[in-house]
């Protein structure tokens, strides 16, 4: 399948200006001094996290299966120990469409070695359009369904408003990257494989 770049637009200490993309409405940062809080310095769609000691957690992520509304996933606790790729996506959101397959490759590749792929599924208010976009493209990894961006607001100043995001969490869950882009598997198996060497620092 043939990418399609999108450009999105900076993430500011104020706020977010989108010009391009799947990208609407306007998001605050929110200060959050013991947990992870997204700023986008510059303009920058690839943000690096390091050195490990210097990143930070990101709060409880919880909500509604997608597949099964009345289970509860919390991607803490069902993904403990494990490096994790956390992507926000919507059915409607055409990046998405196009980088569901390498996450799907991703969840492959990683999924038995330690890491998984934790999806988020926002605006999609008619909850059956997402399932049948799982069911249609082969999806095996997991998804919070979140039309009212509850569970994805544990991201402290997090741009709601940039889909597709994908967070890559290290062992401990803390952030060690963002893109703000449209993904590849090809872009993020390096990254990945240096997360999963890391050695769990003591807390």
């Amino acid at each position: 399948m043939r990418k399609t770049r999108t450009a999105l637009g900076a993430l500011m200490l104020t706020g977010v200006l989108v010009t391009s993309g799947c990208a609407t409405g306007d998001d605050a940062v929110v200060a959050g001094p013991e947990t992870f809080e997204f700023v986008s310095p510059d303009g920058k769609l690839e943000i690096l996290y390091d050195p490990p000691a210097e990143r930070k957690p990101v709060a409880e992520i919880a909500g509604p299966d997608l597949l099964d509304p009345d289970t509860t996933l919390n991607l803490q606790q069902d993904h403990a120990g494990e490096v994790v790729v956390l992507n926000t996506w919507g059915q409607w959101c055409g990046p998405c469409r196009a980088e569901v397959d390498d996450l799907q490759r991703i969840q492959d590749e990683f999924g038995a070695r330690g890491a998984t792929v934790f999806g988020i599924n926002l605006r999609d208010p008619n909850r059956q359009k997402p399932v049948d976009f799982v069911s249609d493209n082969g999806v095996t990894y997991p998804s919070i369904w979140d039309p009212s961006n509850a569970a994805v607001a544990a991201l402290r100043g997090f741009p709601t408003s940039v889909v597709p995001t994908t967070i890559l969490l290290d062992k401990q869950h803390r952030v060690a990257a963002v893109y703000l882009v449209e993904i590849t598997d090809d872009k993020l198996n390096s990254a990945i494989e240096r997360l999963l060497a890391e050695e769990v620092e003591p807390a």
